[in-house]
């Protein structure tokens, strides 16, 4: 609406174009949220920063969204209200300039997007927050409509780049696999074992998204990769912890076959990713010390396999891990790497240090990480299947020369589209107006003898986007569809070898004593990281990764921060050696 149609006293005039301020603050968050939530296209990976990580941003920027939003609408309504206007536009679709509903719509869905997933909430009721998240749909569509097409060519990159790599992700996941086998643990933790191209290599503390359709169409939920592609050709493993409702029903069903002896046939699985960093930057680190709370080992356990691998000309020659759990059943977790615990590894020197924290030792239990372990009740489950795995391995991304075609065809059929149809449905009489200009800010495009309604190019950008899609996802599939057939290798079940492992019975060869159990007592990370760099001789670069909650990665970084050597000083008079303490944070959880 016009504002001199409107007779504003002054401080309402002024109100009102504050408000329309805060709009464009909300645009400008906008323009970037979809950028950090990119997957397979992802940008961040070029800087090398982890999606679990560059999720932040779009938590911080979906923050601002939704607040410069509420300020601008709330002030919008607010001045309307004391004008009396407001019953006469708010529910009125506006034919020309900004279509007001279509604002309403785009606010109370953006803040119901917001409300739902915020940490209460998503990590309380996680499906609530995956399928209100869906309205990004109706929250875009609208914003175009009220906006008008200029102001939502400034959120068109995000948009455009978002809705190809979710389009390249639907396309990865019709490609169905299946669970070779699955290790069912005392603490309430299953790990599967899937088959993957020989050829998909993929960094530890990577991780993938996971579907499993006889248990949910629709939900898709984050694992960390626990296997090393360096080790492990042929397979890849994640490992959940069954804290929730999907979580919950993966472990009941496999328990019941495990209690039953009824073999299971098959276990279809769909799979995203893997996602993770573009190289392998712990290997760089002299020493590396590591901390873990609870599931948070999982990242862990690939990168201690990827150690393991005698193939690497640069690796740490000393690794400290610190793993804090709350029962003794959770030390379960490190038997897929039980055997690199207890084996020599070649120019190593591995420690572990197992807090327990809220069980009491028992007289007549085991006293060691080995006893612990030897003991630990781990049920393997084999997935009867078909005997060419070759159907079901996991191929991963398509290369970066294929995905940057595709972005180009893709763009180049927008743009075409977008050309031909506004040269089709938007007369050049209109865009040659002298007054089209001075009426751009309000999406209104006027002639001497007609007006144009503002959805005529809207439309025009949803077809054009539409089509360009589906275009996209057509030459997806096709390339997907020649990697399958052309470039699939054929394994067989012995070569996969899904049982072909055992953890329990092992033979020690480093002394026992270099792993500890702490029983009933949090870890004192000061004291232990000091105790680790009085070890080390000479200077030394320390990679010190955490992952667990939130309160241990604060007290590690604080420690870190406090230390002079995190910002490149050393202060002789405290300590002997000259250490540089690098803090890293892991996240086995979005």
């Amino acid at each position: 609406m016009p504002l001199k149609t409107m007779n504003l006293d002054l401080w309402q005039l002024k109100y009102f174009r504050v408000a329309t301020r805060f709009g464009l603050l909300a645009e400008a968050c906008l323009s970037l949220l979809l950028f950090p939530v990119l997957r397979g296209l992802s940008m961040f990976r070029l800087l090398n920063i982890q999606f679990a990580a560059s999720v932040k941003y779009h938590v911080w920027l979906g923050t601002g969204l939704v607040f410069f939003s509420l300020v601008h609408g709330g002030s919008t309504l607010f001045i309307w209200s004391i004008s009396h206007h407001i019953e006469e536009e708010i529910w009125k679709w506006q034919k020309t300039g900004r279509v007001y509903v279509a604002g309403v719509i785009s606010l109370v869905t953006g803040f119901l997007m917001w409300i739902t997933s915020l940490p209460q909430i998503r990590r309380k009721r996680f499906e609530t927050f995956y399928y209100t998240h869906h309205l990004y749909i109706v929250f875009l569509v609208s914003f175009l409509f009220h906006a008008g097409d200029r102001h939502f060519y400034w959120i068109l990159p995000g948009a455009f780049l978002f809705g190809l790599d979710k389009t390249l992700r639907i396309v990865q996941s019709r490609s169905e696999s299946c669970v070779l086998s699955a290790r069912l643990y005392s603490c309430k933790t299953v790990e599967l074992v899937l088959p993957k191209d020989p050829r998909l290599n993929y960094a530890p503390s990577s991780f993938i998204f996971v579907n499993i359709p006889s248990m949910s169409q629709f939900q898709w939920h984050p694992f960390s990769i626990t296997s090393s592609s360096s080790v492990d050709k042929h397979t890849m493993s994640v490992m959940m912890k069954c804290e929730g409702k999907w979580t919950d029903s993966v472990y009941k069903k496999l328990e019941e076959a495990s209690v039953s002896d009824t073999n299971i046939n098959n276990i279809t699985i769909r799979v995203e990713g893997p996602y993770g960093p573009t190289s392998v930057d712990f290997l760089r680190y002299d020493t590396l010390f590591l901390v873990a709370g609870g599931i948070g080992i999982t990242p862990f356990l690939s990168i201690l396999q990827e150690l393991a691998c005698e193939n690497r000309l640069k690796s740490p020659k000393s690794v400290q891990l610190v793993f804090s759990v709350r029962t003794f059943q959770d030390i379960n977790m490190l038997v897929p790497v039980s055997h690199i615990l207890f084996h020599s590894i070649h120019n190593l020197n591995l420690k572990v240090k197992v807090f327990v924290t809220q069980d009491k030792k028992h007289s007549s239990g085991p006293t060691t990480l080995k006893e612990y372990l030897a003991q630990s009740q781990v049920q393997t489950i084999h997935i009867g299947t078909d005997k060419d795995f070759s159907r079901f391995q996991i191929l991963g991304h398509e290369s970066f020369r294929r995905l940057a075609t595709l972005v180009i065809l893709t763009v180049l059929t927008f743009l075409g589209v977008l050309i031909s149809l506004s040269h089709f449905f938007i007369p050049n009489e209109h865009k040659k107006h002298s007054n089209s200009m001075k009426l751009a800010a309000s999406g209104e495009l006027t002639t001497g003898k007609e007006k144009v309604p503002s959805w005529v190019p809207d439309l025009v950008i949803i077809v054009s986007y539409v089509i360009a899609m589906t275009i996209g996802g057509l030459a997806a599939i096709i390339l997907q569809w020649r990697r399958l057939h052309r470039e699939t290798l054929r394994m067989t079940k012995e070569e996969v070898n899904p049982q072909g492992r055992n953890f329990t019975e092992l033979t020690p060869i480093v002394p026992i004593e270099e792993h500890g159990i702490h029983i009933g007592e949090r870890p004192k990370f000061k004291e232990i990281l000091s105790e680790f760099e009085m070890g080390l001789r000479g200077w030394s670069s320390i990679g010190v990764l955490v992952c667990g909650p939130e309160s241990m990665k604060e007290d590690v970084a604080s420690i870190c921060r406090q230390r002079f050597q995190c910002f490149g000083v050393d202060d002789s008079r405290t300590i002997h050696n000259k250490v540089n303490l690098n803090f890293h944070s892991l996240n086995f959880s979005l």
